[in-house]
């Protein structure tokens, strides 16, 4: 089956997220008492991933996963002054947000293959959005996220949501992500082919459709 289209994840594939939290928790964190030590970044790490995990199952909503990554830091159980308080760190993170060196050239040569391109991206539609925006990229593509679909990576359905959306069928398209569960798997799961971009060499190593860099992703075009 021809391939049509290429279906980017965005935080680790294109957006550097890591930096941009390490960035944002290096600014921010000393404004409410805290000090933005190698460990309390690894935590915050941690715990966000605990309970985006959570709300990638749709226990809970997108806010109040903020709020219970707040309460494992210490801060009030109040939902109101969690807001608030999360609402400091956005602005830091969102502001540091940006995209990796290896995305204009990836993106150019998915263009001169003449594909189709498209983001799935488990967060909230409105900040991905914008994220996208500032990193000049807010006429990519279509985007979609668990908001739209009502359901997130990796569950199948995701994917399968998305290529319907698309007007594309699962063989015509190639999933591309950091996230070997959420974005490789996954997507083959629901018929899609798939690329993964280890950039930090995590593995697993034994995946034959690997990269470390976009700037290999020509090859599996």
């Amino acid at each position: 089956m021809t391939l049509r289209g290429v279906l980017f994840d965005l935080d680790g594939t294109l957006g550097d997220h890591d930096a941009s939290v390490e960035l944002a928790l290096t600014a921010w964190l000393p404004t409410v008492g805290m000090v933005a030590d190698p460990a309390t970044i690894a935590r915050w790490h941690e715990v966000a991933e605990k309970h985006l995990a959570t709300w990638r199952r749709r226990e809970i909503d997108f806010p109040e996963q903020r709020r219970r990554r707040l309460r494992d830091f210490g801060f009030s159980d109040d939902p109101e002054g969690l807001d608030a308080v999360f609402g400091g760190y956005l602005v830091e993170y969102e502001s540091a947000y940006h995209a990796f060196g290896d995305v204009t050239g990836a993106l150019a040569a998915v263009a001169a293959r003449g594909l189709r391109v498209a983001v799935l991206t488990n967060g909230s539609a409105g900040q991905q959005r914008k994220k996208l925006a500032r990193m000049g990229l807010a006429d990519l593509g279509p985007v979609w996220t668990p908001d739209d679909l009502g359901m997130a990576k990796p569950d199948p359905g995701a994917f399968r949501g998305t290529v319907a959306r698309w007007g594309l069928r699962p063989g015509e398209v190639l999933s591309v992500g950091d996230r070997h569960d959420l974005d490789v798997l996954a997507a083959r799961a629901a018929g899609l082919r798939a690329v993964h971009l280890d950039r930090w060499g995590t593995g697993p190593l034994d995946e034959p459709h690997r990269i470390t860099s976009l700037n290999e992703l020509s090859d599996h075009l």
